[in-house]
């Protein structure tokens, strides 16, 4: 489809949140373009609806054209969830283009972890087993019914991850059974979250050697709640306080 400057927020911005869409930058006498255009029209048609593409003379659109600081054509860039998340410029060949087009589309895991229910999160996992969005929610399940060392296993394999991280100290600190924190561990588990952040902030001034776990804890739960809140951010300073 042809978009322009009036359409490209609806066509393009506001659709790429449901799918993604790849915009081909392009003017009438560029010679590389009608050589890629073709190209990228095949690719995109054999995906049967799973990427759309979108196409912006750059000519008679241009302040779309400076606002995404197109330079040379053909450009192309690939916007999901409003955002571009890949691009690339001049005319390529019919594998690169493939190539280029099947990075923007959901992995085998990733249908997986939208599915959510536990057979899912396993085969997620097992293709993916350093994937949070799919250990997190797995390791939960696995908890939640008892299988706290499997579920520390699934949480192990995870790096960096705040919230994976959070739950496997969770875990470590019911094996320990001290300090007794039963009570807050009950209201997170109901949803009330910031009850279970005020008894653990309470308690870890004085937890010695559970400081750290403690800690760990509470940082994946901020982590969840995201930077926006401002539970977290006033949770964050009474942390800091705590620790310091």
């Amino acid at each position: 489809m042809d978009v322009t400057e009036a359409t490209f927020q609806t066509e393009v911005i506001e659709r790429s949140k449901q799918v993604p869409v790849v915009v081909d930058f392009w003017a009438e006498w560029c010679g590389p373009c009608r050589q890629l255009g073709p190209v990228l029209e095949k690719a995109v048609a054999e995906r049967g609806g799973a990427v759309v593409l979108a196409k912006l003379d750059t000519d008679t659109n241009p302040g779309i054209s400076r606002q995404f600081q197109i330079q040379g054509i053909p450009a192309v860039k690939a916007f999901r969830d409003g955002k571009v998340v890949a691009e690339f410029v001049g005319a390529q060949p019919p594998a690169a283009v493939n190539q280029f087009l099947d990075s923007l589309l959901p992995s085998e895991a990733d249908g997986l972890v939208a599915q959510g229910d536990e057979t899912s999160l396993r085969q997620a996992v097992a293709l993916e087993p350093t994937r949070a969005d799919a250990a997190v929610p797995l390791a939960r399940l696995l908890h939640a019914r008892g299988d706290t060392d499997e579920a520390a296993r699934v949480l192990s394999a995870v790096p960096a991850d705040f919230a994976a991280d959070g739950l496997l100290a969770r875990i470590e600190l019911e094996a320990a059974g001290t300090p007794d924190l039963s009570a807050a561990f009950a209201v997170l588990d109901a949803g009330d979250v910031e009850q279970a952040l005020d008894l653990l902030l309470t308690e870890l001034p004085s937890a010695e050697a559970a400081k750290d776990r403690m800690r760990r804890v509470v940082v994946g739960i901020l982590d969840e709640l995201g930077a926006e809140s401002e539970l977290a951010r006033a949770s964050r300073r009474r942390l800091a306080s705590a620790l310091y």
